[in-house]
């Protein structure tokens, strides 16, 4: 009978993977020796993985360039990175090396953009997008930007107001584009989305505010939906009526040459996770190519704005496995040193699912557990492993310490979780060490951040010292 946790994952999955390979009883990501780390830095420990950063930008570069092959599809394509989805430097460094566009969400987003401009890392020649609802700072910062002569940023336009305060606050002429504000799916609490310009209003407020504009001139039609990207009959169906759209505003205005698909690739986020990217993107560059032609209109440049995509797979936390509280004849709670609602908000906001495995002793027997997190907070807690509702780890043991990981955790946890700032019952944000590779292929690692100290958040806190 096969009981050990390595039996287990070869069973259930295709093991191993592109990125998950195991040496001996320890796993490896992307060749990372992760039981190295740990012994290195420690747990609980975060890291982010740059190359994979590039990886994924190239790989949909690639998809693209081959749909628009096949398809003789006469627009052009712009990779851009949704910056909300990791503003680090580290990230947008290693991002902006693949001939890349970004896209912001708020006024201090342009204080990012304008270091790095001063950096050389961005230059005028780089589409800026500008999305989100645009109050007093943000329109302020578009419009400097746009005065010092960063032509390519264009303002995303997201309600009526927006295009009398950019005209207003910008000198010369500028571009801009408009979001549509797409029908949600059944499901949801709410017919439309809060963003944009709802779809039978955007050809009545094109005539009343910008055919007439002697400044502004509206270059890009922008399209996204909550869901994503995905096969469904429902995106389908919106993308036909973006591109209705599309063309009613083409064949009134000219100008009108660019459609941003928005994001919404998704994540690797279960070892038996199936998507066919390049089919998907196939199908939208034809149908966009199909749509155009039936109306005799030129076919837009494309832009994507990819965040979680982008960076996503570059992330992983680890956690040591603390104690194991058998709290009745069923449930098990694996505690981890760390906490869920901190370092992984998404899993307690969303019911976010991650790639949860093993660091080590794969050789060992396997048990059912339930894992928890340090905070005193009934829903600091992980039960959503893959397409199981309970997870299978190897037997805990007081003298056998276990590590346990949660791979491609790159977009958002940060930010949404306050990096830098209070936690959740004070549970210190863990260290954080980026990991890359040199001109020969071999890895190294550096302390991005320290774990955070009893101090740091005291003085948060504002508790004297003395």
């Amino acid at each position: 009978m096969k009981t050990k946790y390595i039996d287990l994952i070869d069973q259930t999955y295709y093991f191993p993977q592109e990125e998950f390979t195991l040496d001996d009883d320890t796993l490896k990501f992307h060749d990372i020796d992760l039981m190295a780390l740990v012994k290195k830095y420690g747990a609980p420990l975060k890291f982010t993985y740059l190359p994979q950063i590039s990886n994924n930008i190239q790989k949909a570069k690639k998809w693209f360039d081959k749909a628009i092959e096949i398809h003789n599809y006469a627009g052009k394509y712009h990779y851009c990175y949704c910056t909300k989805s990791s503003h680090f430097e580290h990230v947008l460094t290693e991002a902006l090396k693949n001939d890349i566009h970004i896209e912001t969400s708020s006024a201090f987003d342009i204080n990012i953009v304008n270091n790095l401009l001063k950096q050389g890392k961005l230059t005028k020649d780089h589409y800026v997008l500008c999305n989100g609802f645009k109050r007093e700072q943000y329109v302020q910062n578009i419009a400097d930007l746009i005065n010092g002569g960063h032509k390519k940023c264009i303002p995303i336009i997201d309600n009526y107001e927006e295009i009398d305060l950019l005209t207003e606050a910008i000198d010369g002429n500028f571009d801009i584009g408009i979001r549509i504000a797409s029908e949600e799916e059944p499901k949801f609490e709410f017919y439309t989305s809060r963003l944009g310009i709802g779809y039978k209003n955007i050809i009545p407020f094109y005539n009343r505010a910008i055919a007439g504009n002697e400044k502004a001139t509206l270059k890009m039609l922008h399209f996204f939906i909550n869901t994503g990207i995905r096969d469904t009959a429902y995106y389908w169906n919106e993308l036909l009526k973006c591109l209705k759209v599309y063309i009613q505003l083409r064949k009134i205005c000219p100008t009108v040459d660019s459609l941003n698909i928005g994001g919404g690739f998704p994540t690797k986020n279960s070892l038996a996770f199936n998507y066919d990217y390049q089919y998907m993107i196939d199908e939208i560059i034809n149908q966009i190519k199909i749509s155009c032609e039936e109306a005799d209109v030129p076919v837009p440049h494309i832009f994507t704005e990819f965040g979680s995509f982008t960076v996503g797979e570059s992330g992983g936390a680890i956690y040591e496995v603390l104690y194991q509280k058998q709290q009745n004849d069923r449930e098990k709670w694996n505690m981890i040193n760390s906490s869920f609602i901190t370092t992984l908000p998404d899993t307690w906001a969303i019911s976010k699912r991650f790639i949860m495995l093993a660091i080590n002793r794969w050789n060992d027997e396997y048990e059912r557990v339930l894992l928890g997190g340090l905070t005193c907070d009934s829903d600091d807690y992980y039960n959503s492993e893959q397409n199981m509702n309970a997870i299978y780890l190897p037997k805990y043991s007081k003298t056998k310490p276990l590590y346990i990981g949660f791979f491609n955790t790159g977009a958002y946890q940060e930010t949404i979780g306050g990096f830098g700032g209070l936690q959740h019952c004070l549970i210190p944000t863990p260290k954080h060490i980026l990991i890359d590779r040199d001109q020969d292929g071999n890895i190294t690692t550096e302390i991005f951040a320290e774990q955070q100290r009893a101090e740091d958040l005291l003085k948060i806190l504002g508790y004297d010292e003395n």
